[in-house]
């Protein structure tokens, strides 16, 4: 009994020694292997992700698409809609820390799934709280601020699981299978919605929509979620990444890579946010005869498979040796730079056939950066991916919002488009030569000299 109880003690104090003297990019790498998804289990979240994400933009262009109706039926002018529209983004803005945060702490899987179901009953119950009584136009603009609080969350609690779930060599193709669903949500919103309208009137497509997305909830909650056993493995990395958020947050930001990436995020987001406000306006006024479905339904299928090749070809970069920091340089080049190539001739004077292939080109590039700067943040800092994420993407809206007003401004100043695609493709050049010079994706939440010492 003694020898036993002396060998226990012998290997209680190995393991404290253990623990004492590893690194933490050891310790921490232990965890993540622990924590990695089996490839049979990553197929099948991957298909639940991209369904994820096209319910996503379903639910939220839901009100987007049923607007005119809506304005029609509650005798709404353009500033009431705008109001009702614009409090999605006031929304969204403030939950992507937080959700980044609370992915990092528990687990991304729990925190989409909450959110999930969330939106999803607010889309159902939208028609309720549109005839609960007078004040109608107060009781959407809130349920808008609502819908993009809760979905303020989903893409860096995306970005966080990436980084705790998916090896390095696949992340690039999980992240483009996102956006790409984010295409195919904003396409058959539009064309469902189309649809439905005439049909059914626009409630349907909220109750649609709403029972779809909670039907996505239940699926992941009762077929996906490990429950007990994810919680105590995310406990466990925690343990060792609470320390290092603490010690290493405000050490983050005086990197330059990270930086450099945040500034590049900034710089595509609002890029792609202008097109996708003026693009519309832009055809309708340049070419009035044209058919109205092929301009807005060609960019954006376009952009499916663009963004499925280039998560599989960044992916097969990093696999075939490459290093990762010029795979994602690459990718952001195809992304900002090649993009802004095909934009620039608009500025002059084209057909209506030219246009759409432009527009179509450069908006296929734009999904190249979920192989560039959209991942480059799980490979500079793994332990707080989510939190850092949502502030990039906080600070992409922002800066979105400031673009597209602007551009709306310059419009009415100089009558010209050609001015504001020459700032598109300004603000693209800018923030992509940033991410050239500054760029990394080598590790900074960790240093090589530290160690964690655990009590």
């Amino acid at each position: 009994m003694a020898e036993n109880h002396t060998a226990g003690q012998i290997r209680d104090l190995k393991a404290s020694l253990d623990l004492n003297i590893y690194g933490p990019e050891e310790q921490a790498g232990e965890l993540e292997n622990q924590n990695l998804w089996s490839r049979s289990l990553a197929r099948k979240w991957t298909v639940m992700l991209f369904l994820g994400t096209c319910l996503l933009y379903c639910a939220r262009m839901t009100t987007p698409v049923c607007a005119v109706s809506m304005a029609a039926t509650f005798h709404w002018s353009k500033i009431d809609s705008g109001l009702v529209l614009g409090g999605f983004f006031w929304g969204y803005c403030f939950t992507q820390i937080l959700g980044g945060h609370a992915s990092d702490k528990v687990g991304g899987e729990h925190v989409l799934f909450i959110s999930a179901a969330s939106w999803a009953l607010i889309t159902a119950g939208t028609p309720v709280l549109a005839h609960l009584g007078p004040h109608t136009l107060a009781l959407m603009t809130v349920a808008r601020i609502l819908m993009g609080l809760l979905q303020g969350v989903f893409f860096p609690s995306l970005a966080s699981l990436c980084s705790q779930r998916v090896v390095e060599a696949e992340r690039g193709f999980l992240m483009s299978t996102m956006h790409s669903g984010s295409h195919l949500g904003t396409l058959l919103a539009g064309g469902m919605g189309s649809v439905m309208l005439d049909r059914y009137g626009w409630e349907s497509m909220f109750y649609c929509t709403g029972v779809l997305a909670g039907l996505w909830a239940i699926t992941v909650k009762y077929y996906l979620l490990r429950g007990d056993v994810t919680v105590k493995q995310m406990e466990k990395k925690s343990e060792i990444q609470s320390s290092l958020s603490r010690k290493r947050w405000l050490h983050l930001f005086k990197k330059p890579p990270v930086w450099a990436m945040v500034f590049a995020h900034m710089c595509t987001c609002s890029t792609s946010y202008t097109l996708l406000s003026w693009l519309p306006m832009f055809f309708k006024e340049s070419f009035p005869h044209a058919t109205p479905w092929v301009y807005n339904v060609v960019p954006w299928l376009t952009a499916i498979p663009s963004g499925l090749g280039a998560g599989f070809v960044s992916d097969f970069l990093i696999a075939k040796g490459y290093r990762v920091v010029s795979v994602r340089k690459i990718m952001q080049f195809g992304a900002m730079g090649l993009s802004s190539m095909f934009i620039l001739p608009l500025s002059g004077s084209v057909s209506f056939t030219s246009a759409v292939v432009f527009i179509s080109a450069a908006v296929g590039f734009t999904t190249f950066t979920g192989g560039g700067v959209s991942v480059n943040v799980q490979d500079l800092t793994p332990s707080c991916a989510g939190a850092l994420y949502g502030f990039m993407n906080m600070m992409g809206a922002l800066m979105g919002l400031v673009l597209v007003s602007f551009s709306g401004y310059l419009i009415e100043v100089t009558l010209s488009w050609s001015v504001v695609f020459a700032l598109v493709a300004l603000v693209n050049v800018t923030g992509l030569g940033v991410f050239l010079v500054f760029g990394d994706a080598r590790h900074v939440d960790l240093q090589e000299n530290d160690y964690l010492i655990l009590d």
